[in-house]
């Protein structure tokens, strides 16, 4: 597959598949809607693996399903007509996998989807599955005491064996879809509602491609897409609507991401729309393995909180470098058109340490924002200053302008729009400002 980057990348090419197909009905599914066809779909994914691989056909229909776990060389195709539903409940997604939950190592309930230790793996076509997170979503709200147990796990010296969760005390929810430890996953055409928490989730995979697919969900946490730990990412042409970020870009949490050391390198997103979310392509919180070269290009943002995010905070440590935006269109942003951020203020637990993250030398170029609360927010930290941001050609029309602070090497060049209220533009302790051409204007409504 040809692409261009402003760093090195290899191609990342599907997977291959062998010419056969097996279809879930000759295991005993039954698409009814009522009927559990959660052995049919084990067996036919295991028959097929053990055939040496090919598809497996999941026709029109409504299939019930517990979690499904894909095998190596299996692509679990979905029809056109085919609405994949996942049980409610709680105990079928036992026993316990080996997970990332929040960038941290553990055993939890099984994803809906799951695969480990898997090479040419996908999932394709025209259908759906329904996650059916309703069941789920209070757990949001009953899962503090364990996350904070899980989240100090590393600094209390907790071993990963024995981090052992899935119990509805814990309420640890799991992800929809998570390959872990995977190469060469492909994901393309198929349509997510509603999971329990993140949607698709990749996890310490290599060559993943991620293309045509559509996420729509509502519930708390439930992200769309979160490459975590990944390296050689294409996500394009893809549609977000969600109850979190529509992409979150991680690597591991505190500790714990320190302890695996697993960056997130080499992704590119393209050609997607985001119309609802906490932000439109977010990198962090959860980076502390380290995040670099990153390419969001040719993308439309049309509502959500956010359009492009970097956030982090004291405590996390890592790098994120290399960071490339172009291209982008947005348009009814809630909150800032463009922030970089190392005081977030949502983390699910708080840092044990104070060890500062390192934002440097990134790029956000030709952006355009019809209608914003904030044009741009960047806030280093005094001990840790963001460092060597260029923003060139951009234009928003907000409430607020443009606020920086704390930074090293900042380049504002053809940065203009209109805003509402003044001062149109504020900087504090910024060395190495240069300002080209800057048409910032105090006006109309943003």
């Amino acid at each position: 597959m040809s692409q261009t980057t402003p760093f090195d990348m290899p191609p990342v090419e599907p997977p291959s598949f062998p010419d056969r197909t097996i279809d879930i009905r000759d295991f005993g599914a039954v698409g009814d809607g009522t009927a559990v066809n959660t052995q049919a779909f084990r067996r036919a994914i295991e028959a097929c693996h053990e055939k040496g691989g090919g598809v497996v056909r999941v026709p029109a229909g409504a299939w019930m399903t517990g979690p499904i776990h894909l095998r190596s060389r299996v692509n679990l195709h979905l029809e056109r007509g085919a609405l994949v539903r996942f049980s409610t409940r709680f105990a079928d997604y036992l026993p316990v996998v080996f997970t990332r939950w929040e960038g941290i190592e553990c055993h939890n309930y099984s994803p809906l989807i799951y695969a480990q230790d898997c090479g040419h793996i996908a999932v394709t076509g025209e259908g759906t599955f329904d996650g059916q997170g309703e069941a789920w979503w209070h757990w949001k709200h009953l899962q503090q005491e364990a996350a904070g147990t899980l989240y100090d796990s590393e600094f209390n010296g907790i071993p990963m064996e024995e981090r052992i969760y899935g119990t509805e005390e814990a309420a640890l929810r799991p992800q929809f879809l998570q390959p872990i430890d995977c190469r060469n996953v492909l994901i393309e055409g198929v349509t997510f509602l509603n999971g329990p928490m993140w949607t698709i989730h990749p996890v310490y995979c290599e060559n993943v491609l991620i293309r045509g697919v559509t996420v729509k969900t509502k519930g708390p946490n439930t992200d769309g897409l979160n490459p975590d730990s990944c390296r050689n990412v294409i996500v394009e042409n893809c549609a977000f609507s969600t109850g979190d970020d529509c992409i979150a870009i991680n690597s591991g949490m505190n500790e714990d991401g320190w302890r695996v050391r697993k960056p997130c390198e080499n992704v590119v997103i393209r050609n997607c729309h985001m119309s609802e979310g906490h932000g439109g392509v977010v990198i962090g919180s959860g980076m502390s393995g380290g995040i670099r070269n990153v390419y969001v290009h040719d993308c439309a943002f049309t509502g959500g909180d956010r359009g492009i995010r970097l956030k982090s905070m004291r405590g996390r440590g890592g790098v994120v470098e290399n960071v490339h935006f172009e291209n982008i269109r947005m348009a009814g942003i809630r909150e800032e058109a463009i922030v970089l951020d190392m005081f977030y203020g949502s983390t699910t637990v708080n840092p044990r340490s104070s060890v500062a993250p390192l934002f440097h030398n990134i790029r956000i170029r030709n952006i355009t924002c019809e209608g914003a609360g904030i044009a741009v927010r960047i806030r280093g930290l005094p001990e840790q200053r963001i460092r060597d941001i260029v923003i060139e050609n951009v234009r928003v029309n907000a409430i607020k302008g443009i606020h920086c602070q704390d930074i090293d090497d900042l380049t504002l060049k053809r940065v203009g729009g209109v805003v509402t209220e003044a001062p149109p533009f504020t900087c504090s302790n910024v060395r190495g400002l240069n300002i080209e051409d800057m048409d910032l204007e105090q006006g109309g409504p943003g």
